[in-house]
């Protein structure tokens, strides 16, 4: 069992239509906004449906909402085969991401988090039995007071000898103090197995993977967008993968599913622990890597955040 625990939230992404380009939110000649799409979406809740649909067994631990948003997240997560019994739930609303599409596909966001049900989440008096390795990252890092329970999560899981994954994601919007949150960042190495990051996320922690990986973790992975991915390990290795080509739409969920991604495999190299990781060789990353970049250039291809099914990938 693979367990995600993080935010579940809505994406809202601008749609082309009368108003022109889905690129921007912002007023048009005659005052017109471009229609915003719901879309289901949360960095660790893209993770989360990733890993099911590649044929994981996985977990989601968060707090969701019991409105109308929130069923529809629970609902995507069922299609996915992913577990559910370990969400948590409010009345408080669901956290809103407004979307906008650059040119390139890129997405950046702007966020509704005040009062939302997913920033209360408590610590589960347990995981789920067998879990082997726990995911973390985005926004549930941040927001207070769910960012502590999430933290501590982390450290009690790793205590145990749980693998623990970390994807930061970092938007800096909703960081109020960026040197804390770096000092936050660097404490939970020690107790973090993996860290997948972009190499911009990477530009704005500040400090170096050579760094990070001397404080705990036995891997560090950077992507690099349309040119691939590569990894650092604490034993000195370093290899890398070109992306695959494809024509992008929109780049939602894209680091979402390279995590996932990243997991799945290891999962299939049986290699979810801190020492399995270590013991990979030259052969092992390019086949763990390679499989990332081809789930991910998939979900480039469509709209939203839409990672692949493992038939899609085929081995």
């Amino acid at each position: 069992m693979i367990v995600v625990a993080g935010e579940a939230l809505i994406d809202l992404v601008p749609q082309p239509g009368r108003y022109g380009s889905p690129s921007r939110v912002s007023p048009n000649a005659d005052g017109g906004l471009p229609d915003l799409a719901p879309r289901l979406g949360g960095g660790p809740y893209n993770t989360a449906v990733a890993l099911g649909r590649l044929g994981s067994p996985t977990a989601f631990c968060s707090r969701v909402s019991a409105d109308a948003f929130g069923e529809a997240l629970l609902g995507g997560l069922r299609a996915a085969g992913v577990d559910v019994s370990y969400v948590q739930r409010g009345t408080e609303p669901t956290t809103l991401a407004v979307a906008s599409i650059g040119a390139d596909g890129s997405a950046g966001y702007s966020f509704y988090v005040e009062g939302t049900a997913d920033r209360l989440f408590a610590v589960p008096d347990q995981l789920p039995p067998g879990t082997r390795a726990v995911s973390f990252g985005t926004c549930s890092l941040v927001l207070e007071p769910g960012a502590t329970a999430y933290e501590e999560l982390m450290r009690t899981a790793a205590g145990q000898g749980v693998f623990t994954a970390l994807d930061p994601n970092i938007r800096p919007v909703l960081i109020p103090d960026a040197d804390a949150y770096r000092a936050r960042f660097r404490s939970w190495l020690p107790h973090t197995g993996l860290v997948k990051l972009s190499e911009e996320d990477a530009a704005w922690l500040g400090g170096a993977p050579k760094e990070w990986l001397a404080a705990g973790p036995a891997a560090v992975v950077l992507t690099h967008g349309g040119d691939g991915l590569t990894v650092l390990t604490r034993e000195g290795g370093e290899y890398a993968v070109p992306g695959v080509p494809v024509d992008v739409v929109d780049t939602i969920g894209a680091g979402d599913t390279v995590n996932a991604a990243l997991l799945h495999r290891l999962a299939a190299h049986d290699a979810l622990s801190v020492e399995a990781v270590a013991a990979l060789g030259e052969d092992d990353w390019h086949d763990i890597l390679g499989f990332a970049a081809r789930a991910a250039a998939i979900t480039c291809s469509r709209p939203g955040a839409q990672p692949p099914y493992a038939a899609e990938l085929g081995r």
